[in-house]
């Protein structure tokens, strides 16, 4: 086990607390201490709801480990269970209270009550909050459909056709402290309708018991969040017969091959390419002279593996980046990322350690970052524009507004979210470079303020701290930091370093522009 000051998911219940919270008529009841209430918060502060979630802990404390906590469990159960009157009773145990072993979902399914009962088995110390909220969806699933399976599954996808109606398909996946799930879940349904195929369940997001014992009535299931909603899509496919779609509709080309994919599927003619232009405007400025700016920037990507996945494709094949380092933190998605990395010449970082991100995304220098919210705070300090394109997020990544990541309008939206700060960076670098010009007046900044055009005035050397740069490391002199600032900042820092490093090992106690260039011919050589 590591300490750390920020982690990428939490523990597992947690995953199972986005999937009670994001249902309706669902119960969870959590056997665990008093600090393990904590989790609450991320529902009001992060998704700003005006309820918490539906959840009842056992909090039990250090004084009744000496007792009988098993029939804590219970009565906790039964009160939960009278007040709330569920339509289904999820009941699990947080990591800390694992460790007691009172296998409370063994001791509710044991007291006969009338709704079901789903029994969590959640590791906490081998696995993680998408795991968790995976497992969750899949045993509620597992549960109330066991009654439904046919011996024979004969399900098929184009029998819409002869029943007079529309084709109908599922959304399974989306869910509360998602990356912008709500407004995926609108695009999507909006991008199909305008197709002709209806939506029949959305969940867990909004779904209740009911609407999970309709699934099968569907035609096909479209699995929107692999991390979320893969296994429960497999086992529909496997009992049920149910095809599900493999491709998440996140860009130009993926949302075209998603609707290509369902088409083929329901027996319906698929789409032509012309329907990403007239829709979406990133094509139509990826073929435009202004784009030109952007073609081979360096992009550093990581997040969850769905995001991340399609911010790859979209970097390499929509905007004309290079991506120079991707990876997850999702280890059930490695597989794929890591094919997706070597298709692009890379070894993919697959760790749950932000300080090993940050290292690699100082070593990788891009000129972009596309990450989670730990991304942006080390882009920030990195000096380097950055784009959260994936969970862990803040509240600002939360917006009010409708801002989808999937179909053609959230093709838009990321066109807005990546391309507008490698601009702002372009203006940075301009006003960078002509700072001495005599148009411009002394100190002028751009909208970045301190960190702009004009960097801090670096005070020549003294005696005492040349004296003490052998115990410090070398001092920049005023004309090696004039020159230093005419490199882009976005390579600065990595310059900077390098010069220092090579400046140590010559044992030169100060850096001159002289040095800058030798450090250069240096690493060139």
């Amino acid at each position: 086990m590591q300490l750390t000051l920020w982690t990428y998911e939490g523990p597992p219940h947690v995953g199972a607390m986005r999937i009670a919270a994001s249902m309706k008529g669902v119960h969870y009841v959590l056997h665990a201490p008093q600090g393990d209430t904590y989790a609450d918060l991320l529902f009001t502060m992060i998704e700003r709801r005006g309820q918490r979630p539906p959840v009842t802990y056992t909090t039990f404390q250090a004084r009744d480990l000496g007792g009988d906590t098993a029939e804590l469990v219970k009565r906790t159960v039964r009160e939960a269970a009278e007040r709330f009157q569920p339509d289904a009773l999820l009941v699990g145990e947080s990591c800390t209270a694992e460790l007691i072993q009172d296998q409370p979902g063994a001791l509710a399914q044991g007291m006969g009550l009338n709704m079901p009962v789903v029994t969590l088995e959640l590791p906490a110390y081998s696995k993680k909050e998408n795991w968790g909220a995976a497992e969750t969806l899949y045993q509620l699933v597992r549960n109330l459909l066991k009654a439904q399976v046919p011996d024979q599954p004969q399900h098929d996808p184009k029998a819409w056709m002869a029943t007079g109606r529309r084709p109908r398909v599922n959304l399974i996946g989306p869910s509360l402290l998602g990356f912008r799930c709500r407004d995926d879940v609108l695009e999507v349904q909006r991008l199909l309708t305008l197709h002709g195929i209806d939506v029949g369940v959305v969940a867990p997001l909004g779904a209740g018991v009911s609407d999970i014992q309709r699934i099968p009535q569907a035609d096909l299931n479209v699995c929107l969040y692999p991390e979320i909603a893969e296994s429960s899509c497999s086992w529909l496919e496997r009992n049920f017969g149910m095809p599900f779609t493999r491709t998440v509709p996140i860009g130009v080309g993926a949302t075209h091959d998603f609707l290509v994919e369902v088409h083929t599927l329901l027996g319906l003619d698929p789409p032509t390419d012309e329907e990403g232009y007239r829709c979406s405007r990133l094509p139509w400025y990826s073929e435009s002279v202004d784009s030109t700016y952007l073609t081979g920037k360096r992009v550093f990507i990581f997040g969850d593996g769905t995001h991340a996945l399609a911010a790859a494709r979209i970097c390499s094949e929509e905007l004309g980046f290079r991506v120079v380092g991707l990876g997850t933190y999702s280890r059930e998605m490695a597989r794929s990322v890591r094919a997706a990395a070597r298709e692009l010449g890379l070894d993919a970082l697959i760790s749950d350690d932000y300080l090993e991100v940050e290292a690699a995304m100082a070593e990788a220098a891009p000129e972009l970052v596309l990450g989670t919210q730990m991304e942006r705070h080390s882009a920030k300090r990195l000096g380097l524009p950055c784009a959260v394109i994936s969970t862990p997020m803040h509240v600002q990544d939360v917006p009010a507004r409708n801002s989808p990541q999937m179909g053609w309008e959230g093709a838009n939206v990321i066109f807005d979210a990546w391309v507008h700060p490698l601009m702002m960076g372009l203006e940075e670098h301009l006003i960078g470079m002509f700072r001495h010009d005599f148009e411009f007046v002394d100190g002028h900044q751009s909208h970045l303020g301190h960190t702009g055009g004009k960097e801090q005035a670096v005070e020549e050397p003294s005696s005492g701290a040349v004296a003490g740069a052998e115990q410090q490391g070398p001092v920049w002199t005023a004309d090696g930091e004039a020159e230093l600032k005419k490199i882009p900042f976005f390579v600065r820092g990595k310059v900077r370093r390098n010069t220092e490093t090579y400046a140590r090992q010559e044992g030169r106690l100060e850096i001159s522009s002289e040095t800058l260039y030798d450090a250069k011919a240096h690493y060139k050589a």
